[in-house]
């Protein structure tokens, strides 16, 4: 199923060419043309080496709205439960990253209460580690790491930070406890 999607977005990605605007437009249109070349391409990659425990998939017929899902990676508090992602493309990617919020709420020093990230990766420089060579695929994966591996040293959620630095075995606990609330565990 999640080829067939993503040769829907792809078939999408077709149509905008298609559907071209008359004169006047050509910097804009070519840039979108770009992006959605680079989005084809990075779909294309991750159907043919998909990543354990991540998909992504366009949410409608708007190629700058992912879903993306992630399963809390084994050894973790966050093990065998099921996340889900929105991505919000830039009209500048990949010149700027896109947006990555998580729409299931998780107990974790670097994601707030309100989905956002806290990663290198998802900023510009000179604070973040953004470059236009890095893709969907990179980012997701390196969510997936951050679940397994959070950065109490830059954190969104100072409080948490301190109890995973501290007492690993409380915050072990109440991240797991939070998780059981929130009834996305997979069978």
């Amino acid at each position: 199923m999640n080829g067939s999607i993503i040769y829907n977005f792809i078939g999408l990605c077709d149509n905008i060419f298609n559907d071209r605007p008359s004169k006047g437009y050509q910097h804009c249109e070519y840039d979108i043309m770009q992006r959605s070349i680079r989005l084809k391409r990075e779909f294309e990659r991750l159907n043919q080496n998909p990543v354990e425990g991540i998909s992504c998939y366009p949410k409608s017929d708007n190629f700058e709205n992912l879903v993306a899902t992630i399963i809390g990676p084994s050894g973790s508090p966050y093990s065998g439960y099921l996340f889900q992602l929105s991505i919000d493309i830039s009209e500048q990617y990949p010149f700027e990253p896109p947006r990555i919020t998580f729409q299931t709420p998780i107990y974790h020093p670097n994601i707030d209460d309100k989905g956002r990230i806290c990663m290198d990766l998802l900023n510009m420089p000179p604070k973040g580690s953004w470059k236009p060579t890095i893709g969907i695929k990179n980012l997701l994966d390196a969510v997936q790491c951050l679940l397994e591996n959070p950065n109490p040293d830059d954190p969104l959620m100072a409080d948490i930070a301190q109890e995973y630095k501290f007492n690993r075995q409380q915050f072990d606990r109440k991240a797991k406890q939070f998780m059981e609330q929130g009834r996305n565990k997979l069978s």
